[in-house]
This record gives C-alpha cells, sequence and structure tokens, in this order.
C-alpha cells in the first residue's frame, strides 16, 4: 500500500461548503413560526476542509449553484415569515367572509323555515278539515246505508263464567208469545227445549197442547189435526213466504230462531232496533206505511213499534216496561240461538280444571323422572 500523499476527497456540490465569511458566523437566524411554536433553525458551522487545487477551483461554480437552488439562512427564514403572515391573513379574510355570508343565509334560511312551518301549518289545518268533511260524509253514508252502529249493553249472560237470566227467558217467551209470534216465526225451537230452562214440563205440556197440529195421512189416507205436543215446533204464522209477504206489504219477516246469530252485533242490534223508534229528523221523508228507525238499514222499516209500556203483563209481577220487554225478548231470542250455552261453558271450565292438573302432573313426573338423568356423572377409566 503507497504511503505517498493523500488523494483530494472530491465532495458533491451538495454538500461543498461555502465561502467562509461573516454572514456564515453570525448569530443563528430566528426560528420560523407557523402557527404552532417550532425549534429555531440553525446554520451548522462547518470547519474548512482541507481543499485540493482541483476542489478550489469547483468552489465558485457549487457556490453559485447552492445560491441559486435554496436562498441563505436569513432571506428563507423572512420568506417562511412572510408566506406564513399571508397565510393567516388570507385564512382569516375568507374565514370573515364566511361568518357574514353564513349569517346572512342563516338570517334568509330562517325566513324561510319560518315561512315553510307556516305553509305546513296551513296545509296540515287542510288535510285535517278535508279529512274530518270526508269522514263525517263517509259515517253519514254509512249510516243511511247499514244503519247507526248499535251501543253495548251490560248482558248479565255474556261474561265467561256467567248464565243465562232464566226468569228473564221466560218473561222473553211470553212477550214473544203475545208480541212477536203474530209475524214472527222460530221454526227451529220445540217445546221441549223450554223443560228446564224456563217452565217445567206439565207446563210445557199444557202449552202446547193449546196449538192445533195438522198430521197424517191416518190409516184412511187423509190429513188430520191433533194437540200440540212436546216434540213438535212453535207453530208457524203464515203458511208460506208469499202469504207472509202478502199480509206485510211486500215485507217479510224474518225467522227469530238464529237471529241474534244472523246479525252484526246481535243482541245489542235488536235490542237497539225494538226499543229505537222515533220521529224522524227534519229533511228526512219516510214513506207510507213505513216507521223511522235510525238502527236498521236505510232508516225505514216496515214493522211499527210493538214494545210499548204496558203491553205486555209479566206473571211475576214485574213492571213492563219498553226496556224491559226489549230485554227479556233479546235473553229469549239469545238462548234460542245458544240453547248449549251454559253447558258450554260449565265442559270448559271442567276441562280446563282436568289440564291444569295433567300439566301439574306432567311438571312433576319430569322433575322426577329425569332429574336422576340429569345428575349422573360419567366417569372414563382408561386404561393404560
Amino acid at each position: 500500500m503507497s504511503t505517498g500523499s493523500p488523494r483530494p476527497v472530491r465532495r458533491s456540490p451538495a454538500f461543498v461548503a461555502p465561502r467562509v465569511s461573516e454572514t456564515h458566523t453570525k448569530e443563528p437566524a430566528p426560528p420560523v413560526r407557523i402557527g404552532v411554536a417550532t425549534k429555531p433553525i440553525t446554520q451548522p458551522h462547518l470547519p474548512p476542509p482541507s481543499l485540493s487545487a482541483s476542489a478550489l477551483s469547483t468552489l465558485p461554480r457549487a457556490a453559485a449553484r447552492r445560491s441559486l437552488a435554496s436562498p441563505p439562512a436569513p432571506r428563507r427564514a423572512e420568506f417562511w415569515m412572510a408566506a406564513t403572515r399571508g397565510i393567516s391573513q388570507l385564512l382569516r379574510r375568507n374565514l370573515h367572509n364566511q361568518s357574514s355570508g353564513s349569517s346572512l343565509f342563516s338570517s334568509f334560511r330562517g325566513k324561510n323555515e319560518e315561512s315553510s312551518a307556516g305553509l305546513k301549518a296551513l296545509a296540515l289545518i287542510g288535510v285535517g278539515a278535508s279529512g274530518l268533511m270526508s269522514f263525517a260524509t263517509i259515517a253519514s253514508a254509512d249510516e243511511a246505508e247499514h244503519g247507526l252502529a248499535a251501543p253495548d249493553y251490560p248482558w248479565p249472560h255474556a261474561g265467561i263464567m256467567s248464565s243465562y237470566d232464566h226468569g228473564s227467558i221466560r218473561r222473553g217467551h211470553q212477550v214473544y208469545t203475545q208480541v212477536c209470534a203474530s209475524c214472527h216465526s222460530m221454526s227451529l225451537i220445540s217445546y221441549r227445549d223450554l223443560v228446564g230452562v224456563a217452565y217445567t214440563e206439565e207446563e210445557t205440556k199444557a202449552m202446547a197442547a193449546e196449538i192445533e197440529v195438522v198430521d197424517g195421512p191416518n190409516d184412511e189416507g187423509e190429513m188430520f189435526t191433533r194437540p200440540g205436543k212436546l216434540s213438535d215446533r212453535f207453530p208457524q204464522p203464515y203458511a208460506n213466504e208469499q202469504a207472509a209477504r202478502f199480509a206485510n206489504g211486500g215485507a217479510y219477516p224474518p225467522d227469530l230462531s238464529l237471529i241474534t246469530k244472523a246479525r252484526h252485533n246481535g243482541q245489542n242490534y235488536v235490542f237497539a232496533l225494538l226499543t229505537g223508534y222515533r220521529d224522524p229528523p227534519a229533511g228526512v221523508q219516510i214513506r207510507e206505511g213505513l216507521h223511522y228507525n235510525p238502527y236498521f238499514p236505510g232508516g225505514a222499516i216496515a214493522m211499527p213499534k210493538m214494545l210499548n209500556d204496558g203491553a205486555v203483563e209479566y206473571e211475576d209481577g214485574t213492571p213492563a216496561t219498553e226496556a224491559q220487554m226489549g230485554k227479556d225478548v233479546v235473553s229469549f231470542l239469545s238462548w234460542a240461538a245458544e240453547p248449549e250455552m251454559e253447558e258450554r261453558k260449565l265442559m270448559g271450565v271442567k276441562w280446563i280444571f282436568l289440564l291444569s292438573l295433567a300439566l301439574l302432573q306432567a311438571a312433576y313426573y319430569r322433575r322426577m323422572r329425569w332429574s336422576v338423568l340429569k345428575s349422573r356423572k360419567l366417569v372414563l377409566d382408561v386404561v393404560n
């Protein structure tokens, strides 16, 4: 290895130190502040290297390149400070413009919101008024077509555990016999159905014997009449439908065996219909032969008011008011439509009781039977 003079080190222009002068030995430049505190940027003091002749020849060009690439440290600091001040002024001006514009826009938007809120309120009021008018129109049209909705009445047999008022059933049968049976039939009810419900067997036999039933033919092939028996149905007021319509001006009196089931809200409807007769309101014209009843579809019914105070003299001395007679006859018609109601409710209670016992027994058996299996522990004996 040669021990001659050392070879000159060639440095790249980026690392060539400029000519040592007083500007590079001054105090460090002040820190650059851009929004936040930063450390002062100082220019490191580079000692003068040992340069060769070739390196000294390239020094002016490298210094010129460095001076063109970036300004000196003091000028760089002044440049960044001026740029920072300009950016901050632009930001403040933009923020001021935005605040003034937002306040103007907010006031304009507030006015628009107030006006839109007023329009919405007017629209809601208009929609509500039109809805009420349409509802009233539909309700009046529905009332005229289907009749006024009957109110709900507290019937004593309407509860889950309640039963019929048998005294009311007996009085209702009396009202039917004396008031309703002249026009309405009950073709599904026999006299024997009244035994044990409203009358005794002897009373029912005497009642059935009062009617005459066409029976036959006899041995000679002819029809004959006989007294009624317990197995006979209630008598028919008319021979056929045509005779019934002819006698009632074209109207056909319906059969009352299932009337409380055949009408919507049956019990309440029948009671309201029987007790709802009144004078027609102003402007309502009722054709001759019809009677105004708001609970009947169309408001005009061919049946006149039949339940008047004192129209029936009850056997037990109960005052025969219009409401009392209506209640009693509706109780009788409800029993006629559902004669098995009391037995069905009693059977339901029995089944619920038995199923509850069976459920308790099943729960106890499950606990005793499966608790042993659930509490078992399996031990795995591994044979080595």
